[in-house]
């Protein structure tokens, strides 16, 4: 049986037990359809600032002015707030009228080294140079959205404090997309400047937009959703020589192009593919200035997989074991590097288990909320799920009646989504906070 299939199985035992537990929503309809009204009455607001956002974006660690109309948004709600928190990170504590536990609420609110190509109205035209190349800037991945949601949430909840019990910690994140070269950012230096301390977190939610899933839907995954990120370099090390005279040399270019094709047969040969997904991608590979000349040494780097920690350890040692082992056969060396980036998104069973009727209540229904396979692009929302459970979800933002096929996908310049959606990503992460908080109280 596969390792996905026992989870869901677990998961299942898990709603199961929790099947006398009903949302708050259930003990407090009162209060969620005011949440309903409300998330309903900030479309447009919420739009407007996705569109500035959108139409003035910047790259991680430099989201100065994003922080600065976050800050002042919740401010004027009446929230404390503290800015440059992981360098341009705004949290705000929204205390409730009850004594209770803290839940927070994440978005992330960078943009992409992306030139955008999608002529909107509002489309960005802003310029950088990146690594040394010059680039357009473009939220290419949905992170304008993500802000604008959170900052209506934050004006949902800010009206209704007096019933809920406890506290709504809002984290506006810097860098979720990386930090340049030597630098530290995104969740991880959040959570190590102490974003989920002062007041203490007891879980956290966070949702993103996906252009490839129709608008009014929902998509999560219990357990491992999205896969860990890892960074690898492999310096081959050889003996140069004039190009009409390779049997001078060690050559480093050939040793590379076999270590290569050695990489591959870790996932499709070394891997049990019966037990979780695992990917070993090569994107660089540099040797040499000039054609006729043998350098003395090569060096390709890639990405690195996984959705458990076992399988991680595993890709790492055959990485090493496979590049070393071929530099060797060769009469080479190589250096290998792995750099851990970015853990397993692991969405908290028993939270999921239990939230899970919230989230099908706000989307209309069980329909609208679907399981989905794992998915192998990374997020770096999980350094907070290291330390508190969390439960991050898919938010619809593909147009009714549209492809998904046809659409552009993130990360690229013709990327866009439909706005229409906006309502109900305030209303998901207003109501899970909400029925959390009044759950959590009334166990107590």
């Amino acid at each position: 049986m596969r390792r996905t299939t026992l989870l869901s199985t677990a998961f299942v035992g898990l709603s199961l037990g929790l099947a006398a537990w009903q949302p708050a929503s259930a003990q407090n309809p009162g209060l969620n359809a005011r949440i309903a009204q409300l998330s309903a009455q900030q479309q447009d607001q919420v739009v407007a600032w996705r569109r500035d956002f959108h139409q003035h974006p910047e790259l991680g660690n430099e989201e100065t002015r994003t922080a600065g109309i976050v800050a002042a948004h919740l401010r004027k709600l009446g929230l404390e707030v503290k800015t440059g928190v992981g360098r341009t990170g705004v949290v705000g504590i929204l205390r409730g009228g009850k004594p209770g536990r803290v839940v927070a609420l994440r978005a992330d609110m960078d943009a992409l080294p992306v030139t955008e190509a999608t002529g909107l109205a509002f489309a960005s035209t802003v310029k950088t140079t990146y690594l040394g190349q010059p680039v357009g800037v473009m939220h290419a991945c949905g992170h304008d959205s993500h802000t604008a949601i959170l900052m209506g949430v934050a004006e949902v909840l800010s009206q209704v404090k007096k019933d809920l019990p406890g506290t709504v910690k809002f984290i506006f994140q810097p860098a979720e997309e990386g930090s340049l070269p030597g630098e530290e950012g995104g969740a991880k230096l959040m959570v190590k400047e102490g974003v989920l301390e002062n007041p203490k977190v007891d879980a956290i939610f966070g949702l993103h937009i996906q252009a490839q899933t129709e608008v009014g839907k929902l998509t999560y995954r219990p357990g491992g959703e999205m896969a860990s990120s890892d960074r690898f370099t492999v310096k081959v090390l050889g003996k140069g020589s004039h190009g009409a005279k390779p049997w001078s040399s060690v050559d480093p270019v050939v040793t590379a192009a076999q270590i290569i094709l050695g990489l591959q047969t870790i996932v499709s040969r070394q891997t049990d593919l019966t037990e979780d997904a695992a990917v070993v991608t090569v994107g660089t590979v540099k040797a040499g200035v000039r054609y006729n000349v043998i350098p003395a040494e090569a060096e390709l780097s890639g990405t690195i997989r996984a959705f458990n920690r076992k399988t991680q350890e595993q890709l790492w040692a055959a990485i090493r074991r496979t590049a070393k082992g071929i530099a060797e056969s060769a009469g080479a060396t190589a250096e290998v590097g792995i750099e851990p980036y970015v853990p397993v998104t692991f969405n908290d069973l028993p939270l999921t288990a239990r939230m899970l009727p919230t989230l099908q209540a706000v989307a209309g229904g069980a329909d609208n909320v679907k399981e989905i396979k794992a998915v192998t692009g990374a997020e770096d929302f999980a350094f907070y799920q290291e330390k508190v459970p969390g439960l991050y979800f898919f938010l619809g933002g593909l147009k009714k009646g549209v492809d998904a096929a046809s659409t552009a996908d993130h990360h690229t310049s013709g990327f866009v989504i439909d706005e229409s959606g906006f309502t109900l990503g305030v209303k998901a992460l207003a109501t899970l906070a909400a029925d959390y908080l009044g759950s959590e109280g009334r166990k107590k």
